[in-house]
């Protein structure tokens, strides 16, 4: 019984990080930048009514009656596809001077390795 419980828990959480990653493909998250751009634009037009459908239904109607409104959500000025240029080039600029910094580390290490012979 316990075998059997740990892989209907194995199922649930695979299945579960399948819909994960199938709603992220469905949404554009996983294409091109600018497909995430524009899923992130959909996903902060559609936050507020969201968090206003969903107060209303738990029954915090009172609450934010008496504090006029709810807090803004915040606002993202961020650039999916700046940022993963710049992460792109970042590791292209690092594997770049990997062959020379791999040089420039061997030599200290012989340098290192024949001072402690000495």
């Amino acid at each position: 019984t316990v075998a059997a419980f740990d892989s209907f828990r194995f199922v649930i959480k695979g299945s579960l990080a399948g819909a994960a990653v199938y709603m992220a493909y469905d949404q554009g998250l996983l294409g091109s930048g600018t497909q995430g751009a524009e899923a992130l634009k959909k996903a902060q037009a559609a936050l507020p009514p969201a968090i206003q459908e969903w107060t209303s239904y738990v029954g915090w109607e009172v609450r934010t009656v008496q504090m006029n409104t709810l807090p803004p959500t915040p606002k993202f000025d961020f650039s999916l596809s700046d940022s993963w240029n710049k992460g792109v080039q970042t590791v292209m600029s690092a594997l770049s001077v990997a062959p020379t910094r791999a040089c420039e580390y061997t030599v200290e290490g012989w340098k290192y390795v024949k001072d402690l012979v000495k």
